[in-house]
């Protein structure tokens, strides 16, 4: 079992809810990265989701687009990407880190080569939003031999038979995205979701559903937290990252998650 795997399944044990957190690598500057994920961690987070930059990331909305262009700037890559995941296992190495990105990346650095390098700076798993399951084997089973898991997105457009099989390809968690559009757009309707996730429960098997989009304080987590194992909390987290001194960003990125987790552990 991966390191995700096995961050999930002792949540599930202890009847935790799993609270999952994404922010731009190299947002607003490649010096604030490593300090930004201690604070996620620090205020909570169970796991890190770690956006490779990237030029024309289609599914964020304007807030993560921002972030992804700040980072730009600093021409930060998926390399420099890999390098802050090596700094932050420096002195981290239990919290799972899951690369958030588009496929482009992976596939001009190659699979395999990617795969290798990840692995050996304690990468955990991979995202790639436009990856249709279909053409995911040569990518999953790259991952697979490192020990990484490729997590699948479910949309609530999904039917339950490509459900299915999407979950038969999965490993990790399955990233279920609460609403149609784009990130930061709406808020996570509660009850939308629990139909919709008591339908991808019946089979998913044992991967663990995680909702993210429309997720963005406490009170929406917890709304949530009663129909899902998790949830992936990452606009309102990036807003901050483009907000105020640099110096400042960890101690509030802290306190914000902190009452996110909070509110799950209420819940």
């Amino acid at each position: 079992m991966s390191r995700l795997g096995e961050r999930l399944h002792a949540l599930r044990g202890e009847g935790r809810k799993a609270l999952n957190t994404y922010v731009v690598a190299g947002d607003p500057h490649p010096e604030v990265t490593v300090p930004a994920l201690h604070a996620l961690v620090r205020g909570g987070a169970d796991m890190i989701e770690l956006g490779v930059p990237f030029s024309d990331p289609e599914a964020e909305g304007p807030a993560i687009q921002a972030g992804m262009e700040r980072a730009l700037r600093h021409r930060v890559s998926l390399a420099g990407t890999l390098d802050m995941a090596r700094a932050f296992r420096t002195d981290d190495v239990d919290t799972p880190i899951i690369l958030m990105g588009y496929l482009n990346p992976f596939l001009r650095m190659g699979y395999d080569v990617f795969c290798e390098r990840a692995a050996a700076v304690g990468v955990d798993g991979v995202i790639a939003v436009n990856l249709p399951p279909e053409e995911a084997v040569d990518f999953r089973t790259s991952l697979s031999a490192q020990g990484m898991d490729l997590v699948l997105l479910v949309a609530p457009t999904t039917t339950v038979e490509r459900a299915a099989y999407i979950a038969s390809e999965a490993s990790g968690f399955i990233y279920y995205v609460s609403y149609r559009g784009v990130t930061g757009a709406h808020r996570a309707d509660a009850e939308a979701v629990a139909a919709r996730l008591d339908e991808l429960r019946s089979v998913a098997a044992e991967l663990p559903v995680l909702v993210g989009f429309g997720i963005k304080d406490g009170p929406s987590a917890a709304r949530i937290a009663p129909h899902a194992d998790g949830v992936v909390v990452g606009t309102v987290l990036v807003e901050t990252m483009g907000e105020g001194a640099a110096a400042d960003i960890p101690g509030r990125l802290e306190a914000q998650v902190r009452e996110i987790r909070q509110a799950l552990d209420a819940a």
